[in-house]
Formats: C-alpha cells, sequence, structure tokens
C-alpha cells in the first residue's frame, strides 16, 4: 500500500539526490528543486507499478483459491447426497423388513389360532347345547349362560380373533409419572359383549384354552411394545400369562422359541405371574422362567395371597417386581403373614432387587399412606382404567423416530 511513510521516504531520498546533483553540477536552486519533483514522480510511478503487479497476482490467486473451493464444495454436496441416498435405502431396507415381519407374525398367529381352535372344538361338543341363543347376552357382560354356551361363545371368540387388548397404566410416585403398562386380555361376543377374565378363565382353563388366550395377549403385545418403542424405550408392558400356559407342554416351547427371536424386546415386555400358579410350576415351570429371564425379559408376580414368601427364589428366578393390593399394605399386613410393617416391607424388597407397585389404588387418601410407606410405583383406577387399544394401532407399520413419551391411542371400554 502506497502510504504518507513511503511517500515521505521518497520525497527524502529525490531532495537528498537532488542536492547532491545541484552541487555537484552548480544547479540553481529553482532547476534542482524540479529534478527532485521529477526523481519523487518516477519513483512513485515505479512503485505504484509495482504494487499493481502483485495486486494482479493477489486477485490471479484469490481466483484459483475461490475456484477450487467451489469445486469442493460441490464434491462435498455429492457425497451428502449421495450418503442421504444410501440412508433413504437403508431406512426403506428396514421398513420392508418390519412390514415382511408383521405380516409373517399375524400369518403365524392365524394358524396357530386354528391350530388351537381345531385340537379343543370336541370339548365344546362334549358339552350340551346352549339352552338360548348367544344372540340374547346381555350387553353389560353379565352373561347368565351356563358351562356349555359360555364354551362355545369363547372358542368362538378365540376362533373368530375376537380377542381385544386393554392397556392400563402404572405410574411412578409420587410424581405420578407413566411408567409401564399392564396388558389385559378381553373375550368379545359378536353381539359386542365383553366376556371379562373372571368370566371365561373358568371355563377356558380347563378346557385348554388359556394358551391360546395367552398366545393371541403375547402377540399383540409384542405388536403394541414395536410401535411404542419407537417414541419412547422407557416405558415397558406387563403380559399377564397364565399358569396352566406356563406348563403346557405344547404351547410353551412355542412360546419360548417366538420370544428368542424377540428377545431385542427383553427391556420392554415383563411377564407377570399369579403366586399361586408360581407355586403349582414343579422343575419344569423353574426352567421355563429361569430361560425367558437369561434371555433378559423380567418377570412380575402378582395376585399375591401371602407376603410369607421366598423372596431370595423370587430373584433367582428372574422376577423383578411384585405387585401387592393396596388395600394388603394399608391394612392387611398381618392377615398376609407378612414379616415386617408396611412401612418396612418395600426396603425388603430391595434387598433382593425387587420393586413394590401397589395396585388397586382407588383413592387419594391411599397415596398418602403408601407415600408413607416409601412406595415408588402405584397402579389403579385413581390413575386410570384399563382402556382398548384401537385397531388400527395393531395394524400399523411401527414408526421411525424418537420423541416424547405418547400415551398409546386407545378407546374406552363398551
Amino acid at each position: 500500500m502506497f502510504n504518507s511513510l513511503v511517500f515521505a521516504t521518497y520525497a527524502m531520498a529525490c531532495a537528498l539526490a537532488a542536492g547532491l546533483i545541484g552541487l555537484e553540477l552548480d544547479l540553481p536552486l529553482p532547476q534542482a528543486v524540479m529534478a527532485m519533483l521529477i526523481g519523487l514522480c518516477l519513483c512513485t510511478q515505479i512503485h505504484m507499478s509495482f504494487l499493481r503487479r502483485k495486486d494482479r497476482k493477489t486477485v490471479k490467486h484469490d481466483i484459483v483459491m475461490l475456484k477450487r473451493a467451489g469445486l469442493s464444495f460441490q464434491t462435498s454436496i455429492d457425497e451428502t447426497a449421495h450418503k442421504m441416498a444410501q440412508i433413504n435405502d437403508v431406512i426403506e431396507t428396514r421398513t420392508n423388513e418390519n412390514n415382511r415381519k408383521i405380516v409373517s407374525e399375524l400369518q403365524i398367529l392365524e394358524g396357530l389360532m386354528r391350530e388351537f381352535a381345531n385340537r379343543i372344538s370336541h370339548k365344546a361338543q362334549e358339552i350340551p347345547a346352549p339352552a338360548s341363543p348367544v344372540a340374547a347376552l346381555p350387553r353389560a357382560g353379565a352373561l347368565a349362560l351356563g358351562d356349555g354356551p359360555l364354551l362355545e361363545l369363547i372358542r368362538t371368540s378365540l376362533e373368530q380373533n375376537r380377542v381385544d387388548l386393554y392397556l392400563q397404566p402404572t405410574v411412578s410416585l409420587p410424581q405420578r409419572k407413566l411408567r409401564y403398562y399392564e396388558a389385559l386380555s378381553r373375550l368379545r361376543a359378536e353381539d359386542g359383549t365383553v366376556i371379562m377374565p373372571a368370566q371365561y378363565m373358568r371355563i377356558a382353563a380347563p378346557a385348554g384354552l388359556m394358551s391360546v388366550v395367552d398366545n393371541l395377549l403375547l402377540f399383540r403385545c409384542v405388536q403394541v411394545v414395536r410401535k411404542l418403542t419407537q417414541k419412547n424405550r422407557e416405558i415397558a408392558i406387563f403380559c399377564n400369562i397364565a399358569g396352566d400356559t406356563l406348563t403346557d407342554g405344547e404351547f410353551f416351547p412355542q412360546f419360548l422359541e417366538y420370544m428368542h427371536h424377540n428377545r431385542d424386546l427383553a427391556g420392554q415386555i415383563v411377564f407377570e405371574f399369579s403366586q399361586s400358579a408360581l407355586n403349582a410350576i414343579g422343575p419344569s415351570g423353574e426352567a421355563n422362567l429361569s430361560y425367558l429371564s437369561n434371555m433378559g425379559f423380567a418377570l412380575s408376580l402378582d395376585h399375591v395371597d401371602t407376603l410369607a414368601m421366598d423372596f431370595g427364589r423370587l430373584k433367582r428366578l428372574g422376577f423383578r417386581h411384585v405387585k401387592v393390593r393396596a388395600a394388603v399394605l394399608t391394612e392387611g399386613m398381618s392377615d398376609a403373614r407378612a414379616a415386617v410393617a408396611a412401612e418396612d416391607f418395600k426396603g425388603l424388597l430391595s434387598r433382593f432387587g425387587l420393586n413394590l407397585i401397589a395396585e388397586h389404588v382407588e383413592d387419594e387418601k391411599t397415596v398418602v399412606q403408601l407415600l408413607d410407606y416409601g412406595v415408588d410405583f402405584a397402579q389403579g383406577f385413581l390413575f386410570g382404567e384399563p382402556r382398548a387399544v384401537r385397531d388400527e394401532v395393531l395394524k400399523d407399520v411401527p414408526v421411525r423416530g424418537n420423541g416424547p413419551a405418547a400415551v398409546i391411542p386407545m378407546r374406552k371400554a363398551g
């Protein structure tokens, strides 16, 4: 850059040169000054010429660098587009795999339903035909039927895939944040009448039908879990398994094989068994439970009638949760033969790695008492009644992406 300092330097040099030349040639002062100015102009022109040449080189260099940067940027864009195309291909492939898997599961489900229905159909035929038509059933669900008509109704509901999945929330205390769902099954007659477990289990178990119910429930749990875990992998679903199913030599090996292929869901499915079923399983049943636990699936104990139990055995078998009715914790510990007081029971379970879940919580007064006992989880109508999962949820392909926790779309029962 040609600045005042450079100009002053040139002026001093030219003045000195003009003075020396004037003295040497004995030039008058005006001529000496003119010689100095001419020299200063020449020096300035030469300096500016060098600056312009340098600027041209700089501009050319900048142009070359910009061209190179442009090529590099275009290359980066092309590479990014290529990578995005590869990602889209992977996503599409996985989506197609999920579609095929769901279709395959539904085909297996349909085949198993036919197999079980055919296996037990003769049991229904051995019982006398109904005295009144099934269509006359009351819609409130109070089935005034004999064993024969009820068994036939159960069989046709299973055969025609009229098994609905209901979910009831379990929340953490005191925040009341959704932590788990319990999956419950309901059979549905052709006219829409809902058949509750207390009604159908008494008939279905002796007829060998509970394996069918549990099988359908399991498939639906897997479908819902795959849908739910796309949004939040912290929420698990408790899936009830009947004691007869646990000891069913034909069904349970298929059950274990199916869960082996779905062991990626081990953190999201908890299998729940009643205390009476656990007491009656025997060595083979314990081996089945241990197999499930070794695959990573947690187990839960419910329908607890007595608290005088071997908690160490529960831990060894893979149990992680124990559900106790709130009424037992608040006023029935002695009747349940508990070894400790209610306020110490949660600590006792914790020593064996077991979570305490209070169920059948119906009012706020009970919640206050449970908090005094240090209970961390609760379930009951106070926090949400069982709701039927909408049919479209079970048909939808699992969505991609992560997001906040979302309640599964449900409809009210009835």
